[in-house]
């Protein structure tokens, strides 16, 4: 947050040209994405480990403070994209630098150019889900994602305390390692990174719109609720469960395979490993910007963010590769119930009669 309010700061101070804002702008872009990356992974990993919790996590996403930071999401996603794009070429082409004010005009062009479809297909389901279903009324919108938060507490909590003992980890690395050492500036590893993060880039572009395709689109985050079927798969949503949940949606998304190759695993965890790899990396490009000045900070930021992408790595590789029972799909049901009731909405008949048959 202090690199974020830096970067603001200072770019509102230097009013430089329209090569700044892009720089500044897919800087905030990309930090944006790796804070929703944390958050995404860690809790699509309870549809796993902690059904219940997912359910009421999804809930709180259904409301309208989140529906604005999805919007903004999708925003943040298209233009790092577009942009990143850019600097690749110019950086392979150098000579074409001299036309990066029109390129910078242009990648905002078609971000917007491309969004504007985007989101109104993306409002469609907002219309539907707040206005037609009417899902949650005005007096409840604030107990479901109050609700949804106090549930969590205990996990939020112990999330800090993963990054609490990050930076203990990494503090004591930089003592170890010595603060006194200067890292080589064009070092065969750095040298590395900057292709990795051009390869990386270009590799994740598809993975990545697609994913934001079938699951901000095509099926947003009020669709997997109530969804009859999972895009992208063949098997029915309302087979396994009593209603369709949230940890139902996943399920038979992680569950779905073509000739015994499971589709969307592989393709999950491809997009996981690229884009944190992708994003701890260039975090740590921002983190070493601001702590250049001071040799303890600078691996301590570097430190950090290796140690956060590797739990990263773990939970969401854990999530994506355990065997899945239908338990999960049974404590889901539980926690459906109780969403219905916190918003006001009368709790479907084969609902009740599961939870009746269940108890």
């Amino acid at each position: 947050m202090t690199s974020l309010a830096l970067t603001v700061k200072e770019t509102l101070r230097y009013r430089g040209a329209i090569g700044q804002w892009s720089w500044v702008l897919h800087r905030l872009t990309g930090v944006g994405v790796v804070l929703f990356l944390v958050l995404h992974v860690i809790d699509t990993s309870w549809a796993v480990f902690y059904p219940s919790l997912y359910v009421k996590a999804i809930a709180a996403y259904q409301s309208p403070i989140f529906t604005i930071g999805e919007f903004g999401l999708v925003f943040a996603v298209v233009y790092h994209a577009f942009n990143g794009i850019r600097i690749i070429i110019f950086d392979y082409k150098p000579a074409l630098w001299r036309h990066q004010s029109r390129a910078a005009l242009f990648v905002l062009g078609a971000t917007l150019l491309l969004l504007a479809p985007v989101f109104v297909g993306m409002a469609g389901h907002v219309i539907d889900f707040y206005v037609t279903e009417a899902a949650i009324a005005g007096d409840h919108v604030l107990d479901v994602v109050l609700f949804s938060i106090i549930e969590q507490l205990p996990f939020i909590a112990g999330f800090l305390a993963v990054l609490a003992a990050a930076v203990v980890l990494a503090a004591a690395f930089t003592l170890l390692r010595g603060a006194g050492r200067k890292a080589a500036q064009s070092s065969a590893v750095e040298r590395f990174w900057w292709a990795f993060m051009r390869v990386s880039g270009i590799a994740i572009v598809p993975l990545v719109f697609v994913h934001l395709a079938l699951m901000h689109v095509v099926q947003g985050v009020f669709d997997i609720t109530a969804a009859g079927e999972v895009a992208g798969t063949l098997a029915n949503n309302g087979s396994i469960g009593a209603a369709p949940s949230a940890v139902e949606f996943v399920y038979h998304r992680w569950t779905f395979a073509a000739g015994g190759f499971f589709v969307w695993r592989t393709f999950d965890f491809f997009l996981l490993v690229l884009v944190v790899l992708h994003g701890f990396n260039g975090l740590r490009y921002v983190l070493t910007d601001y702590t250049s000045f001071n040799d303890f900070a600078r691996r301590t930021s570097v430190a950090l963010c290796t140690i956060v992408a590797a739990v990263l790595l773990a939970v969401g590789g854990a999530a994506l590769f355990v065997p899945l029972e239908e338990n999960i799909i049974h404590e889901a049901m539980a926690a459906t119930a109780e969403i219905y009731e916190l918003r006001g909405e009368e709790i479907p008949a084969s609902l009740e009669a599961y939870l009746s048959d269940e108890s």
